[in-house]
């Protein structure tokens, strides 16, 4: 980093900041305005809030390190752009319909106060585990990359460039997140989303650059790294159709092998569950003012979804394309050891990519997209956090609460968030790879939820009594397998070499954490189902508008005039660019 770079980043946080406080000087102190921005995000906001939310910190670091190491087998889950899809053309009407400021809320509003208590509870620890600490290890990753001579001593303790990269981040974003709410989260997420995508083009355009081009990067990485369907093929099986692969463990932190069956059947529950039911993503939705804008941003946020393949795992492959050919040694020696990829070492590979690819002033601008990845993902997560826990816990205990004290229960919730978050960093830190890691967590947490919101939606029959028994046992299903996983990701004593070959917990360990998650979901919907026709049937005035046969037909009539031909032709456009993709790269 030279001083024009640093003279870049400063001028993007002098931005940043000026935005954030005009922002915070239009808030009002009530509860709508710092949780749902007054509800009053236009399409674009919302889109490019949608966007910003998402491509964080676990695509900086975990997903080009997959990019680096299995190539475009991660890409299923940038492909789910249709999720999006699915959000803005089946569920925001109900959410919009129903004015609830969160996803638990509309639960209790389909089942019962029970059901959102256990959702606000899951949430709250699927945060900690798959967002803020991850947000906070990979703000760590990358200072640790660019900037490692840094040292702080305290006399008790030294922090490196990792702890106090870490630090930063989460100081700077919870300001003006803890003060703006959702608008200042918001609007300064849009103003990260155009540096974003223009810094990690960049890093795109300047590696292939220094590659050779296109076809030199396909050449070096290979048909396998570009087959989005056979990352690796077992013995006796070829081509696409290899559905399991056979290792001699297939746990999710020891191996990166992604079998289409998984792929095909596990990741869309994941993704459906992350775009249509997730606070995270779906509060800037609600912060729209109407069923048309929030419809519309999530097209928008659709289109932006489809850039992360060339914007984030490429620039991974073009890292170890680089290394593997010696073009860059430095890249060689920071990311191979004895000739192959290091698991580990590949987590930095973008931020490498920035400090030895990129001209001085162009690698200001990508750090300056670093940050407000890192920066984004962090302050959405914090203002989901601090909403669910408001309004789903602290506004139930005191209902009579005037708004000022709810803003700032928000504010202090926020900041316990950072705590829990920051002690979990060292389960992330013993995890084989950071983007295997949240999308083992994920598997484990989602199905359940997911199974009550779709059941919820398109059948008036499901009733309080299996929405519950479905999460609670979904639930514990999940946090059972986590248990068992967690002390050999950690590396504690007595557990290196795992469990003893063929217990139960051993064998439990080994199934691949796609399978795992197929089989909660399974018995989520099958709980569900069987305690809801053992039990009463839910009132259907109860759950009027709720339910897809519970729409009166005034709302369908407004439902249908908030869309036209151009939403429509948009939808499809997006879903050709998906399909188009899947070509390409199945090999």
């Amino acid at each position: 980093m030279t001083i024009i770079d640093w003279l870049v980043v400063a001028g993007y946080l002098g931005v940043l900041v000026g935005l954030a406080v005009w922002v915070i000087r239009q808030n009002r102190d009530t509860a709508d305005d710092y949780f749902l921005a007054g509800r009053n995000l236009g399409w674009f906001v919302v889109g490019a809030s949608i966007f910003a939310s998402n491509i964080g910190s676990e695509h900086l670091v975990g997903l080009a390190g997959s990019g680096a190491t299995d190539g475009v087998a991660m890409a299923h889950y940038e492909l789910h752009a249709w999720c999006l899809l699915v959000l803005g053309w089946v569920f925001a009407p109900f959410y919009m319909r129903s004015k609830v400021f969160t996803m638990p809320e509309f639960l209790e509003r389909r089942y019962s106060p029970a059901a959102r208590t256990v959702l606000s509870l899951i949430s709250l620890v699927a945060y900690v585990l798959t967002k803020i600490a991850v947000g906070i290890f990979a703000g760590g990753i990358v200072f640790a990359t660019l900037m490692p001579e840094i040292r702080l001593n305290l006399g008790f303790v030294v922090l490196d460039a990792f702890w106090l990269g870490s630090i930063a981040v989460i100081l700077f974003t919870g300001a003006y997140t803890v003060m703006g709410g959702l608008r200042a989260v918001a609007y300064t997420e849009a103003l990260q989303t155009v540096v974003l995508i223009l810094g990690s083009l960049m890093v795109t355009i300047f590696g292939l650059y220094a590659l050779g081009g296109w076809s030199e990067l396909r050449e070096i990485a290979g048909a396998e790294m570009f087959n989005l369907w056979k990352p690796l093929v077992p013995e006796g099986m070829t081509g696409t159709w290899a559905p399991v692969h056979e290792a001699d463990r297939i746990a999710w932190y020891f191996n990166a092998d992604f079998p289409w069956l998984g792929m095909l059947f596990c990741a869309p529950i994941i993704g459906l569950w992350y775009w249509c039911t997730d606070q995270y993503i779906v509060q800037r939705a609600l912060g729209a003012p109407n069923e048309q804008q929030a419809r519309r941003g999530t097209i928008f946020a659709a289109f932006l979804k489809l850039s992360p393949v060339f914007l984030f795992i490429i620039p991974g492959m073009i890292c170890y394309a680089l290394a593997e050919s010696g073009k860059v040694g430095a890249l060689q020696d920071a990311l191979m050891v004895d000739g192959v990829v290091d698991t580990t070492k590949a987590q930095a590979a973008f931020p490498l990519m920035v400090q030895h690819v990129l001209p001085t002033g162009v690698r200001g601008l990508v750090v300056a997209g670093l940050l407000a990845a890192l920066m984004s993902s962090l302050a959405g997560v914090f203002n989901a956090s601090s909403t669910l826990f408001t309004m789903d816990f602290y506004q139930k205990f005191r209902p009579s609460a005037p708004q000022s004290e709810l803003v700032w229960t928000g504010r202090i919730a926020t900041t316990m968030m950072v705590l829990v978050g920051l002690a979990w960093v060292p389960v992330i830190q013993g995890a084989q790879g950071l983007y295997y890691y949240l999308q083992g967590v994920q598997g484990y947490l989602a199905p359940p939820i997911f199974a009550v919101f779709v059941l919820g939606v398109f059948s008036n029959r499901m009733n309080a009594k299996g929405c519950l028994s479905a999460l609670l046992i979904g639930f514990s299903m999940g946090a059972f397998r986590l248990a068992i996983d967690t002390p050999i990701a950690l590396g504690l004593a007595g557990f290196e070499n795992g469990y003893t070959e063929g217990s139960f917990l051993w064998i439990l360990n080994n199934v691949y954490f796609q399978y795992y998650s197929l089989l909660i979901f399974a018995v989520s919907l099958a709980v569900m189902v069987g305690v809801s026709y053992a039990t009463e049937v839910p009132d259907q005035k109860r759950i009027a508008g709720l339910t897809y046969a519970t729409v009166s037909s005034e709302d369908r009539a407004t439902s249908r005039n908030s869309w036209n031909n151009g939403d429509v032709l948009a939808s499809v456009a997006v879903i050709a660019l998906i399909l188009a993709a899947y070509l390409y790269f199945s090999g």
